[in-house]
């Protein structure tokens, strides 16, 4: 097949796409107004994490003197800023619109967010007390002078341009830094049943002469700037260092980092714009765009509930896995038969109830685990803990470079080291993405494996709002397969053999590629013939083009993804057996799931790894077979659930417009009749 410029879609464009649908659920007014708010918080945090990351990476390839035609889907690196900068300006400018509409929305609900012309003599007492009591001891001001440089301004926080000016001409400059520690909104007292509410940034107009009486000046302007930079982590190669040192200077150094994205207010002055951006040095291939009033608006994320639940989603109650019971020994449960927990429909209790009683079991000897992303307060860190406290050997295989939660990691680190465990720093050059546990328990003078393999981290905050599966079992084929893998992390050299998981870095691709070669024998054959994906993202073209050499032969492919997808469905000749949905809703869909027909024996595997690049030649991932024909069968019901959503499914195709599958009634909402579908089983 002649390959052209139509056979992938730009991961960066399509990952803009993603987001634009994060942005439509913000505009959609069937989602709980509050909620919307939230959406919008969402939609500014994956943008700003796209800048630190994704641009960042486009643009040192554009200043690196490549076209980046091979690297960016056959898009010149200079052409591809040009085109994100336009996208971003666009939905930034349908972002503020639909705030406008919410903050109108919220006024019908008596909730006011007011700004600082809008204060009165109930609110003045309140918030001059508020700004003396809490902003103004921990308030950062920074005088802007030609004869000083300027410091480094943090992209964690956002900073408000004072400009004090006289009659005589003459002008003095500031920075007040907006720090991400402070809590952005401020509740008022009611005035009867109406709330009121104001962002810190206008408390902080409102006080500015308290800020800035020792000047004399005839008016005082204030207007919000934002920057972003580029996250990539630089190592030095000093070999006398350790490897937390190394991560701990550069998770540092990482504030320094160049400049990829400014925004600004656009009323600021033009003067005090072209004073920022040259003392900044940022010039025309730095993304700059204006913006409204306010930036970091990730801080919606935050938005206070006010006790309005009627604005807010129902909070579900997480159920039981029907059998398991957290009364009970896991591991005596366990050993009978295999167990699907699927947060946040199911409690992650279960998780940690594991291993919890793994610390207590005299019999226990071992326990294995790898660790991705951790609560802030985590109880898997503490279960750990008081594993090694009870004279268990705990071996914890932490990536610390995960990103943005590298300096949580290292302090997890630094605080099991101390309390005896064994840490694995993953392995040089690769990420540790795999997210499993075994253990070894002593029965009749041998041990045998318990474990779980999961989707997600073990993580108790995500649990509640990402969608995971984890596999609970004692299938001693499966654990000696992942115990392999963490024999592989401490002997790294050596490369091990697995009959039945599927790991990254050196299996995935040739054992997936003979799962889909099977499919297309069965197609040619005249067999059932289809595979059924779920994944948060595909952008390995190797994958992609091993996927339509399928379609092509004939195998029906579903694929339900979320964010981004590189994958142009749909086109005769080439895609035309593909059909690919995203669905954005209420939780977070984080699952990985793999079905193959296998003639009519479904082959089914739960997976850490998405089809990137980065999954399956550079990261540690494990495949995990499931082998328990109920749970089989239950992951097939939950696909088809979510295949057939036509309340938040959108359609994945060429044209990349969002585009809602919208059907006749019944209505499917994936989220709510998958809770329904476990509610019923508890029943029957």
């Amino acid at each position: 097949m002649t390959k052209d410029k139509n056979i992938y879609i730009n991961r960066e464009l399509s990952w803009l796409q993603f987001n634009a649908r994060v942005l439509q659920e913000a505009a959609d007014k069937n989602v709980p107004l509050i909620e919307r708010l939230r959406f919008l918080g969402i939609f500014s945090n994956n943008l700003d994490e796209f800048f630190k990351v994704r641009y960042a990476t486009v643009k040192r390839i554009y200043e690196a003197g490549k076209g980046g035609r091979s690297q960016l889907g056959g898009i010149k690196a200079g052409d591809l800023l040009e085109e994100i900068t336009k996208i971003v300006i666009e939905q930034q400018s349908e972002s503020l619109k639909i705030l406008d509409e919410i903050n109108k929305e919220l006024e019908n609900e008596n909730i006011y967010i007011i700004d600082e012309t809008e204060i009165d003599d109930n609110h003045h007492k309140f918030i001059k007390n508020y700004f003396y009591q809490e902003i103004s001891p921990a308030l950062v001001v920074i005088m802007l002078n030609e004869d000083i440089a300027l410091p480094e301004l943090k992209d964690i926080s956002a900073y408000l341009t004072v400009k004090m000016s006289n009659s005589n001409g003459k002008s003095q400059m500031a920075l007040i830094e907006i720090s991400s520690a402070m809590d952005r909104f401020v509740v008022l007292p009611n005035k009867g049943d109406s709330n009121y509410i104001i962002m810190i940034d206008d408390i902080l107009r409102y006080c500015l002469n308290d800020i800035f009486n020792i000047f004399s000046y005839d008016s005082i302007s204030a207007h919000m700037i934002k920057i972003t930079r580029d996250g990539e982590l630089d190592f030095d190669s000093d070999l006398s260092k350790s490897f937390i040192d190394k991560l701990s200077e550069s998770v540092k150094d990482r504030q320094s980092g160049d400049p990829v994205r400014f925004v600004y207010d656009k009323s600021i002055e033009d003067d005090t714009l072209a004073f920022l951006l040259e003392r900044m040095s940022i010039h025309k291939k730095e993304s700059i765009i204006p913006g409204g009033r306010y930036h970091n608006r990730r801080d919606y994320m935050s938005f206070p509930s006010l006790g309005r639940k009627d604005l807010l989603y129902d909070k579900i109650k997480p159920l039981p896995v029907k059998g398991l019971s957290l009364e009970d020994s896991i591991f005596k449960t366990i050993a009978k038969k295999d167990y699907l927990v699927y947060t946040p429909y199911h409690t992650f209790s279960y998780i940690v109830k594991f291993l919890r009683e793994a610390a207590l079991d005299p019999q226990v000897k071992t326990i294995k685990i790898t660790i991705y992303r951790l609560a802030q307060i985590s109880h898997v860190a503490s279960s750990l803990i008081n594993a090694a406290k009870n004279g268990k050997k705990v071996t914890v295989s932490i990536e610390l470079r995960a990103r943005f939660d590298e300096a949580a990691n290292i302090n997890y680190a630094e605080q099991m080291q101390d309390e005896g465990i064994i840490m694995l720093f993953g392995v040089a050059g690769l990420k540790v993405h795999s997210k499993m546990c075994v253990i070894e328990r002593e029965e009749n003078n041998k041990l045998v494996r318990y474990g779980f393999i999961s989707t997600g981290n073990f993580n108790e905050s995500t649990a509640k709002i990402y969608t995971d599966f984890t596999l609970l079992t004692a299938n001693s084929k499966i654990l000696k397969d992942v115990n392999k893998v963490f024999n592989f992390f401490e002997v790294n050299y050596k490369m091990y053999r697995y009959k039945h998981i599927i790991t990254s870095p050196h299996y995935t691709k040739s054992r997936l590629f003979a799962l889909i070669d099977n499919e297309i024998e069965s197609a040619k054959n005249g067999k059932p013939a289809y595979i059924k994906l779920k994944m948060n993202s595909i952008s390995s073209y190797k994958m992609i083009d091993k996927l339509y050499e399928a379609s092509r032969a004939g195998v029906k492919i579903q694929m339900i993804v979320r964010g981004l997808c590189c994958l142009v469905p749909g086109v005769k000749g080439m895609s035309e057996n593909i059909e690919v949905i995203s669905i954005i809703d209420k939780f977070l869909e984080h699952t990985r799931l793999y079905i193959f027909a296998n003639s009519s024996d479904p082959k089914i595997y739960i997976s850490s790894a998405d089809w990137m690049t980065r999954n399956i030649d550079t990261r540690v991932e494990v495949s995990c077979p499931i082998y328990d024909k109920d749970i089989k069968q239950e992951l097939q019901n939950l696909y088809d659930i979510c295949w057939n959503d036509n309340v938040k499914a959108r359609i994945i195709n060429q044209t990349q417009d969002n585009t809602y599958l919208r059907n006749e009634n019944p209505k499917v909402r994936a989220q709510f009749d998958t809770y329904n579908y476990y509610l019923n089983k508890l029943e029957v």
